[in-house]
């Protein structure tokens, strides 16, 4: 503990640890229950001394925060008995503690400034998207003379890792392996050397990413893929509007990308074409901050986006070749957003503060291209799209999305799409919760390309991947989830799921067949959510059981994902 006065999306990939390892583990009971540190992270209140105001009252007071304290945490608590071995010990000697000025260059508040908790709100918010750090809290621990002492509570996660990954999903497997740092010398960046080899591609990539690079407010992410149908090279530099109060952005974004694509029929490749991007956009915006509980965003950028096609190389398949695209356009964008935001847990992580958007947010951005630019068409560019939650978090939770894209292209349509999700949160008990998602997209004209999808790669957990195509598409799925205090070697949280999938597409695969119609299943899993290694992600083992679909498709489906959500 230390007191300081002082003047604060990466791509994903399916993993998952090595099978065997995993249910070892789960074999062996393991500790129960939370560890005084985290419960130190999750109760504000046990830390604050007697006589503090409250939230109003200090605000109204006028009161100023004079030291800010950082309580950072390591991996293991040793005041645990089941923590407190050699093991664990080692893991914290050789740890590397994420630096006070790493996560001071993340404050939104400094020494002086009036106290405010929406700020303070709002800055455990930042901390806690950063991987390295499993939560923070910020809170009062003393009130004197109108002055405060802020205290900074987080606590770290193992973020050296070597993954040896293995996944299955839609009757297919994905292997990999990756080194990666994720705070590097404690600084907060992330470095990793990986290779992969899926039903598309092998692929060998190096990745440097730094949110808030040296110690700035500026995000630097850089990607390198070496694959054996081409090669991925992206460049992003960018200064967000990091914060609700931030007063200007800007950036730009550089991808070439070299790759083949096929399109699929019940879950089988039939036709193939290479495809060679090149994505450049440069953009500054400008906001007057938070007013009325509202922020009001600006956008102007310009973009050049061509995407050329061609047969695929020493290809074995039908070849169906997309029409060629090069647009070129300056755009202006709007964001209007409320601020509304919660907090909660066993939701759609395990044991782990969650942070949810509970307000309206609506967004719009209008482009033009032309060929007086160099483009190859004449259209209007356009998109929107508004974000509302309904309810509480704690006890009924609705969350609804919805946005539109698309080119006018000669007065018609083209590459027209709308998409609507609903996910729905009631909690059951303290340990049972029942979501509901609606997920549909309408296209109409949509670009050969970017036809939709649906199978066991895209949450029809019974089928083939990429089982189904066509320019709509819709699933409902239905998930009972379980919350236990298994803790297994104080390393991963387990929870139960019980699932049912209902979806389909409409209109023609244009290298295969129609849809088939409603296709749905029913499964059970496991879910495993690490606590001490730098993952957000949420390890799941499925069985599911497809109810319909053509004769060829496997009877049972088992399934080794990952993902960001229970």
């Amino acid at each position: 503990m230390t007191n300081m006065k002082t003047d604060r999306p990466l791509a994903d990939r399916l993993s998952f640890y090595a099978p065997a390892l995993i249910m070892l583990m789960l074999l062996i009971a393991g500790a129960m229950g939370t560890s005084r540190a985290e419960q130190a992270l999750t109760t504000l209140d046990a830390t604050q001394k007697s006589g503090v105001p409250d939230d109003s009252k200090l605000e109204a007071l006028g009161a100023v925060i004079g030291t800010i304290t950082f309580v950072r945490m390591n991996v293991f608590d040793m005041s645990q008995k089941g923590e407190n071995n050699s093991l664990y010990r080692l893991a914290n000697r050789l740890h590397i503690m994420t630096r006070e000025s790493t996560l001071l260059s993340q404050l939104l508040f400094r020494v002086g400034d009036a106290y405010s908790r929406r700020i303070l709100d709002e800055t455990e918010r930042l901390l806690r998207r950063n991987e390295y750090l499993y939560d923070a809290k910020i809170s009062v621990a003393s009130y004197q003379d109108g002055v405060l002492d802020i205290v900074v509570r987080t606590r770290d996660l193992w973020t050296l890792i070597p993954d040896i990954s293995l996944s299955r999903t839609g009757g297919e497997n994905k292997k990999g392996f990756a080194v990666s740092e994720k705070n590097l010398m404690g600084f907060g960046s992330e470095i990793s050397l990986a290779w992969s080899d899926t039903v598309d591609r092998e692929s060998t990539s190096f990745t440097f990413f730094d949110q808030n690079l040296f110690k700035s407010r500026t995000s630097l992410f850089f990607r390198l893929s070496d694959n054996s149908d081409g090669s991925v090279e992206r460049l992003r530099v960018t200064r967000p509007f990091f914060a609700l109060d931030t007063r200007w952005a800007a950036g730009t974004d550089l991808l070439n990308a070299d790759f083949e694509n096929q399109f699929y029929d019940l879950g089988t490749p039939v036709a193939e074409y290479r495809q060679q991007s090149e994505y450049y956009t440069l953009y500054g915006g400008r906001s007057s901050g938070l007013q009325d509980g509202w922020v009001r965003r600006w956008t102007v950028g310009f973009v050049f986006d061509d995407n050329q096609f061609s047969a695929a190389t020493d290809g074995e398949l039908e070849v169906l070749i997309p029409e060629n695209r090069r647009l070129i356009y300056p755009y202006v964008g709007l964001v209007l957003l409320e601020d509304n935001f919660k907090t909660s847990t066993n939701r759609d992580q395990i044991g782990r503060t969650e942070d949810f958007f509970l307000g309206t947010r609506l967004a719009a951005n209008l482009g033009f291209t032309s060929e007086n630019f160099d483009s190859d068409r004449d259209a209007l560019i356009y998109s929107a799209s508004m974000r509302q939650g309904f309810g509480s978090m704690e006890k009924k939770a609705l969350l609804l999305s919805t946005m539109i894209s698309g080119r006018v292209e000669e007065s018609n349509s083209a590459d027209t799409r709308f998409n609507l999700n609903a996910r729905y949160y009631s909690q059951q008990s303290a340990k049972w919760l029942l979501k509901i998602t609606v997920d549909g997209t309408w296209g109409h004209n949509l670009d050969l390309d970017k036809l939709l999808e649906l199978g066991g790669d895209s949450g029809l957990r019974g089928y083939p991947l990429r089982y189904q195509t066509g320019d709509s598409v819709a699933l409902i799925s239905i998930e009972e989830r379980y919350f236990t205090d298994w803790y297994p070697f104080r390393l991963m949280r387990v929870g139960f799921a019980a699932f049912a999938d209902v979806g389909r597409t409409w209109g023609d695969n244009p290298a295969g067949s129609s849809s088939l119609g409603w296709l749905k299943d029913v499964g059970f899993g496991l879910r495993l959510a690490p606590t001490r290694a730098s993952s957000n992600k949420v390890f799941h083992i499925d069985v599911a059981f497809p109810l319909d679909g053509d004769p060829s498709i496997d009877s049972v489906q088992f399934l080794l994902t990952s993902s960001r959500s229970f």
